[in-house]
């Protein structure tokens, strides 16, 4: 059974993979840049996905308990080796104690943490600007936190504003019976998720 689950894990990732190419393939061809922009914006949020899959890693494997830490770590990596990769001078750093959780609560934080440094990726630093991002992850018994910090040149949110990304990582926030903190100024932007559970 676990060599199943290892096998359907690695399948799935491969497939999509392979979705997304086809994505990067139809976005290389079309006219509209605003078509463009949509399937690169697929594109993306699909290999995220596919990462998160990859990187799922029962502590037991004779369990579907995941260590969150190694797995945020791994995960992170990952996006930094994609996104960064020595182009930008942007740092991504991971602190994780011990902790664990289910399998799809590894997927849900795992989706959460790449939508929210793959958004600060893009919007945090700009026009080359350095700066860090950092990922924390703390839980006792039950309860847990999660953050993603960075010094970038922070936003102003808007109420009426409320994309895709928003809606992602509201829904995710919400499986895992999360409330979302979001804090942000000239001194960058802290989004913090807590989970208190008896």
């Amino acid at each position: 059974k676990t060599i199943m689950l290892d096998e359907m894990r690695h399948r799935i990732a491969n497939s999509l993979q392979l979705i997304a190419s086809i994505l990067m393939l139809k976005a290389a061809t079309v006219g509209s840049d605003e078509a463009r922009l949509h399937l690169e914006d697929a594109h993306e949020r699909i290999i995220s996905i596919a990462n998160v899959q990859r990187h799922l890693d029962p502590s037991d494997r004779f369990s579907d308990r995941v260590e969150i830490g190694p797995y945020l770590t791994s995960l992170c990596t990952s996006l930094s080796d994609s996104m960064i990769g020595g182009r930008k001078p942007i740092a991504l750093t991971v602190i994780a104690g011990p902790g664990n959780g289910t399998s799809d609560e590894a997927v849900s934080l795992g989706l959460l943490t790449t939508e929210l440094v793959i958004n600060a990726l893009k919007y945090a630093f700009p026009e080359n600007r350095e700066g860090q991002i950092t990922v924390s992850f703390e839980s006792k018994g039950h309860s847990w936190t999660l953050s993603i910090v960075d010094n970038g040149v922070g936003y102003e949110p808007k109420a009426e504003s409320r994309g895709l990304g928003t809606s992602i990582v509201s829904s995710l926030a919400h499986q895992l019976k999360a409330v979302i903190s979001i804090t942000s100024g000239a001194s960058g932007t802290t989004v913090l998720l807590t989970c208190t559970q008896e």
